[in-house]
């Protein structure tokens, strides 16, 4: 029996990551055909068509359903332990493997510590091989391997992304994988409140501590994050980020700590030149931990949850390596995490006007 020409699936995080890095990119399969056997690409009908017949569809995984009915010999997925949504296409990629006597695939990526993945190494059909940036630095620029190599070298993110290193949860975090990878989403409903927390650095020098700007929505009793602007910034620049947050968004209110920065979060915003925003600077005396802790709570239940609306990797880094009865690093991304999911749990809403015609008299005055 004559096995019918292959037809393959290529699947990346976007539409625009298959067609730069899977198709243009300088591994990708239009840069290293070899001549005369190059394939044809149709955009429109997102396809490679190799001389020999073989046919190669286009997929993006943020969308799985597009993947439920189409039939594979073969599938690369890139990057699948970035994707937001990696379990739901997974499924629905196996469900079409079924062509030919030995469908399989290969899938290329950073070994994030995610239960998809974990799941996948610990199948005994699964066949795995590493290797590090290191082997490949004769084909990197020298630049590289002087800030990024020796920036990230023997750190935890360096094991996980030089190294290729499958890390696991680290004991005492507050924060496990697991219980952000669950409420994982692609879009938020629509939203009650949105605010944009802010924790700045006492500094601008690159070695000082980032401002950390996380924008947080509410629709009900769950929180979307929506967004991390952080970064190292002078004064006025993340003035202007937490402001562009805060317009963007429509948000209600930016909110900072008034003991660990908040007067001068105001100080600096007032004069920066942007005056619309509604400014909220909070006092607490209890611990990061004590704060952080209601927060790990809403991400733990299974109603009032904590939902991130797609990936942030620096963000998630941060929580679920933080321990903080450990560390004495400032943790600047989770603390404006939690300044914002802190505000809206209070329970507080927008300003609204009042509606005179439901004003009641009393005596010396109305109410």
């Amino acid at each position: 029996m004559v096995e019918k020409v292959p037809r393959i699936g290529l699947i990346g995080a976007t539409g625009a990551d298959v067609r730069d890095i899977m198709l243009e990119g300088e591994s990708g399969l239009m840069v290293t055909a070899p001549p005369g056997k190059r394939p044809l690409y149709e955009p429109s009908k997102r396809k490679l068509t190799w001389p020999n017949g073989a046919t190669a569809h286009l997929y993006s995984a943020e969308e799985p359903d597009r993947l439920r009915g189409p039939q594979h010999y073969f599938v690369w997925a890139d990057e699948p332990a970035h994707w937001a949504l990696v379990q739901d296409v997974w499924d629905m990629m196996l469900f079409g493997l079924r062509l030919g006597k030995r469908p399989r695939v290969i899938a290329t990526t950073t070994p994030k510590p995610r239960p998809w993945l974990k799941t996948l190494l610990a199948d005994p059909t699964t066949r795995v091989s590493a290797a590090s940036t290191y082997a490949n630095l004769d084909n990197l620029s020298p630049v590289f391997a002087e800030r990024i190599i020796n920036k990230y070298q023997g750190t935890r993110l360096g094991r996980q992304e030089l190294d290729a290193e499958l890390l696991e949860d680290v004991e005492g975090a507050l924060w496990k994988w697991e219980l952000i990878e669950r409420a994982r989403v692609l879009e938020a409903p629509e939203l009650d409140r949105i605010v944009v927390g802010v924790d700045p650095a006492g500094s601008k020098k690159a070695t000082a501590d980032e401002t950390a700007i996380v924008v947080v929505g509410k629709s009900g009793k769950d929180l979307y994050v929506l967004e991390d602007r952080s970064g190292h910034y002078s004064p006025s620049g993340w003035a202007q980020a937490a402001n562009a947050a805060y317009e963007n968004w429509s948000a209600d209110a930016i909110v900072a700590e008034k003991n660990f920065g908040g007067e001068m979060v105001e100080h600096t915003l007032r004069t920066s030149g942007h005056t619309d925003a509604r400014i909220l600077v909070r006092h607490t005396r209890r611990s990061k931990a004590l704060r952080a802790e209601p927060i790990v709570g809403l991400y733990e239940k299974g109603e009032g949850t904590v939902h991130h609306v797609g990936q942030f990797t620096d963000l998630e880094g941060q929580m679920t390596e933080w321990q903080p009865y450990v560390d004495t690093d400032s943790p600047d991304r989770v603390d404006a995490l939690v300044y914002a999911c802190t505000e809206l749990v209070r329970g507080a809403a927008p300003a609204t006007l009042g509606d005179p015609t439901k004003l009641r008299l009393v005596r010396g005055g109305v109410a």
